[in-house]
């Protein structure tokens, strides 16, 4: 044996340090930080990622909105910039879509853009009542 601790899974312990990736996006390179490649591990996730965090933010925009990251405002990213995981939006304001309540037949501004497939409500159609 050579003095070297065996991680359970058998390999080395990996320490994960600071990382300088190149976006496969923009073409700027950024730093992948500990804490964010310590995120990725607790989450299953086992490549780097190939965008910096403004063109990840910006394809996640583009697609209408999270895949899964932060949320609620905590999320991770805890300060500094944190790599775009959840956190406040700092695109502007939400764009609101009108549509017809499905249950009231009023008018309803929503923040998504309805796909057709389900129904929509006002928010008070949708707020539960007597219940």
């Amino acid at each position: 044996m050579t003095g070297r601790r065996k991680r359970p899974g058998g390999g080395p312990w990996r320490v994960p340090v600071d990382q300088t990736l190149r976006c496969r996006e923009c073409g700027v390179d950024f730093i992948w930080t500990e804490g964010e490649q310590e995120f990725f591990a607790s989450r299953g996730l086992t490549n780097p990622p190939s965008r910096c965090p403004s063109c990840r933010a910006a394809r996640r925009a583009a697609n209408g909105g999270s895949s899964g990251g932060g949320g609620g405002g905590g999320g991770y990213g805890g300060g500094g910039g944190g790599g775009g995981y959840g956190g406040a939006r700092s695109s502007g304001p939400r764009q609101m879509y009108e549509v017809t309540c499905a249950g009231c037949g009023g008018i309803a501004r929503v923040p998504f853009q309805p796909r057709g497939d389900k129904p929509v409500y006002c928010s008070d159609c949708f707020r539960p009542s007597g219940r």
